[in-house]
């Protein structure tokens, strides 16, 4: 559930609202990542959801990831920020490893499963794709902007 806000500032002018969303890319030993099948879309990405307000963001995207799959985990990294242009969304995405629990649906997920890297990138849509690509691969955090499928131009420039 997203709070509104005043969207006036000192001066009177109006400021843009955004929604922040984090997520775990949860990565297994054996290079497999863990995702979920959405219950309202039918889409494959890595769980996640809204942050709370009184949550940090790796916190968040623990919950999420429980909430929606079973799995506890623990944060390694911030491995990219993710802007999807038309919902005014800001994804926050972590590395996370597995720490304990069993896989299992929600109300969110209709199905949980570990992706191998082929099966991101032929199952999921370019916009999620990316975010679990970005955090398999080794380097500094990510900063991309999205429709809610495609990646923006400058984006598919640097490598993906």
């Amino acid at each position: 559930m997203l709070l509104y806000m005043s969207n006036a500032n000192r001066e009177g002018r109006s400021m843009s609202l955004h929604s922040v969303s984090v997520a775990g890319v949860v990565v297994r030993e054996d290079g497999r990542v863990l995702v979920i099948k959405r219950a309202d879309n039918g889409a494959w990405e890595a769980p996640g959801g809204v942050l709370e307000l009184d949550e940090r963001p790796e916190e968040g995207a623990c919950r999420e990831v429980l909430e929606e799959t079973g799995i506890e985990v623990k944060t390694e990294r911030l491995t990219g920020v993710y802007k999807n242009m038309k919902r005014g969304v800001v994804a926050l995405v972590f590395r996370c490893r597995p720490a304990g629990g069993e896989e299992r649906t929600s109300d969110e997920s209709v199905d949980v499963r570990w992706f191998t890297r082929a099966e991101v990138e032929s199952h999921m849509v370019e916009a999620y794709a990316v975010r679990v690509l970005d955090a398999l691969d080794a380097g500094v955090p990510q900063v991309r902007a999205h429709d809610g499928r495609r990646l923006f131009p400058a984006d598919l420039a640097a490598g993906h």
